[in-house]
């Protein structure tokens, strides 16, 4: 069975250098430091493989490691954060399992 994890976290905005805009939530510092051990293998870019769940809405996706907090980052998709009623500013309940092959 593949470990999960429940946490509440802030929608934060990240300015790319470029023209994109992405819309991140930080895992908290001790889910992250567990996933750390508990994946041996990561894909691009430091990335593992999640199926998340904020409430009744469900969707695969990928957290990323964060160099700067040491915590992974998990980016909605604007389609996820209109379904959830969901924006920068605004906290959420989220429900993570990690994707483990």
């Amino acid at each position: 069975m593949n470990p999960i994890f429940s946490f509440t976290s802030e929608l934060w905005l990240w300015d790319a250098k470029s023209d994109s805009t992405w819309i991140f939530v930080s895992l908290p510092l001790d889910e992250s430091e567990e996933i750390k051990d508990l994946i041996s293998h990561r894909a691009g870019f430091g990335s593992v493989k999640v199926q998340v769940r904020i409430g009744d809405i469900e969707w695969k996706t990928s957290i990323f490691p964060d160099s700067k907090s040491g915590c992974y980052v998990l980016p909605l998709k604007k389609a996820v954060r209109n379904k959830a009623k969901i924006d920068v500013g605004d906290t959420a309940k989220f429900e993570l399992e990690v994707l483990i092959t």
